[in-house]
């Protein structure tokens, strides 16, 4: 008698994540699509059984918005996540004892908060001598770089105007070394294009961690051109990591509005703008696909350079500024809605916030009929008139709940008290109608799910004072971004998302119900197994000796 399942899932409780059936005792799956959803003994035959004892399976997390080669990437480079300048520092003089004169010291991760200040370009230059030292920022909205680099750029006494971004510099006038928004651009003159060897091993080692961490799939924010591309084929990295076996999650790309240009086709297909042979949203399928273009129409609140309405608190001058031209933003964010792309616009202050909106409205009346569901990522500093807005056009809005921890300290001396109920809405986002999803902005943070879905509901600074405490949401709430939410921001709901009959097998096992626990317990919930299109990608070792039975 044929077996009716390749895999059955039994003695589990299932968080199905489906409103029409909230939970189950057991699922089958068949090939890598989930067969069937049951309450007890579901009387199918399979060639593997898993008794799960308990232990709760919900559909596999999506981390909604990450940066997987620059997390990879991070993982070879001088951690730098310190808190003082003098640990900073003595990381990199290590990194350089190790670096061949005139080759590159690269760190990541450093937190000019935490760590008092930006480290400073002349004692990088003592510390590494010969070498050339470059330091990011965890934001990636700003780097530090020594003279020697300096140097390369051609930059000496005086700090040269750069559209977009801006070489910092002292009371001199002499630069210090730090490269706010894309000004970094420079120094991708000279490190880029990565060789693709390199990047698809680091896409590979992203996502051994992510499988662990029980995500089955991301949405990488964005490849291929301006400061946050690595190289202009970038797309051919997760190719070949697919082709070598380690693309061990499903992945959506974003596509920098930098990497498009004039296509030259027919002036009535509507596509002036895009990519050679007319590729966009969409292209692919369940494992590798094109997802929006990632446009970036401002900069970091941490840095505080994201554009403003009202300046940043104690600094009466700083409003932050845009990335490029208001009306050239809103004229690329039109035209690729016209080509048939979603965008993704990055609009952390309110101002940049506003330029989207109306970008997107712009788009709908001058090209109606099209469901885009574009997405506005960050929608960080949010009036409330703005949450409206969102609702009413059906905006997709992507706020980090890590952010909460790592970040809310610094966030809310930014913006100062009268702002502070703005930041990182997600209740109000919830109330309005819209779809919460869930992400980390990785390496910007710490990216396990568990992690997220932990700050979402508790919402808790790293000092401990409570970070804009209404906008809390339940622990149920929270799994649902991390799962239906960010399939539903990737326009995949229909794939993935929850656990129901006919959608990918993509499945993650954790040892307790996360909406079951006390608040302060979900981020020490361990996950079991990862299981993506039916195969399992990642188990404990007590799962693998303890539960699986083979028939």
């Amino acid at each position: 008698m044929p077996y009716e399942a390749d895999l059955l899932l039994v003695n589990a409780n299932v968080l199905t994540i489906d409103p029409a059936r909230p939970r189950a005792g057991a699922v089958a799956v068949r090939g890598d699509r989930i067969a069937g959803v049951y309450d007890g003994d579901p009387g199918v035959r399979a060639a593997n059984v898993i008794d799960l004892k308990g232990a709760t399976l919900l559909p596999g997390f999506h981390d909604a918005h990450n940066h997987m080669i620059g997390f990879g990437l991070t993982l070879t480079e001088a951690d730098l996540r310190v808190t003082s300048l003098e640990e900073l520092y003595a990381r990199v003089e290590a990194q350089a004892r190790t670096t061949p004169e005139g080759e590159w010291v690269v760190g990541s991760g450093y937190d000019h908060t935490k760590t008092g200040g930006h480290p400073h370009r002349d004692v990088l230059d003592r510390i590494a001598p010969g070498r050339r030292v470059w330091l990011k920022h965890t934001s990636g909205h700003m780097c530090v770089v020594n003279s020697l680099v300096l140097a390369d750029l051609g930059i000496g006494a005086a700090a040269p105007s750069v559209d977009g971004g801006r070489v910092t510099a002292d009371e001199t006038g002499r630069p210090t070394g730090l490269l706010e928004e894309r000004a970094q651009e420079l120094v991708g003159e000279l490190t880029r294009p990565y060789p693709l060897a390199t990047l698809a091993g680091a896409v590979a080692d992203a996502a051994r961690q992510y499988v662990r961490e029980g995500i089955t799939s991301v949405t990488e924010a964005g490849i291929g051109g301006g400061w946050i591309g690595h190289s202009p084929v970038e797309l051919a990295a997760y190719q070949a990591a697919r082709e070598q076996g380690t693309l061990a999650v499903r992945v959506e790309l974003m596509v920098a509005s930098d990497a498009l240009h004039p296509t030259g086709a027919h002036p009535a297909d509507g596509m002036e703008l895009g990519l050679d042979l007319g590729l966009r949203t969409g292209f692919g399928d369940d494992w590798l696909r094109l997802g929006p273009m990632k446009i970036f129409t401002d900069g970091s609140l941490v840095g505080r350079t994201a554009a403003m309405t009202a300046p940043y608190a104690g600094q009466p001058g700083n409003c932050g500024y845009l990335q490029a031209d208001a009306a050239e933003l809103a004229a690329t964010i039109v035209a690729a809605h016209r080509a048939g792309w979603r965008v993704a616009a990055h609009a952390i202050g309110d101002r940049a916030i506003d330029l989207a909106l109306d970008a997107f409205e712009t788009a709908a009346a001058k090209y109606p009929g099209k469901d885009p569901r574009h997405r506005i990522e960050h929608f960080a500093v949010c009036r409330p008139d703005q949450v409206i807005r969102a609702s009413e056009r059906k905006v997709v809005a992507v706020p980090q709940g890590r952010f909460a921890t790592e970040f809310a300290d610094a966030m809310m001396a930014a913006v100062g008290p009268g702002r502070q109920s703005w930041l990182y809405r997600q209740r109000s986002l919830l109330d309005a109608g819209m779809v919460l999803p869930g992400s980390s902005d990785r390496p910007v943070a710490a990216g396990a799910p568990l992690l997220g879905i932990h700050d979402m509901v508790n919402r808790r600074a790293a000092s401990g004072a409570p970070f804009n405490a209404a906008e809390a949401v339940t622990a149920a709430e929270a799994v649902r971004a991390y799962t239906y939410g960010s399939a539903y921001a990737s326009k995949a709901e229909h794939v993935k998302g929850s656990v129901t009959p006919g959608k990918l097998a993509d499945l993650v096992v954790v040892s307790e119900d996360p909406t079951a626990v006390s608040p302060g317990r979900i981020a020490g919930l361990e996950v079991l197994a990862t299981i993506v299109g039916g195969e399992i990608a990642y188990s404990a070792q007590a799962l693998l000796t303890d539960a699986i039975v083979r028939v």
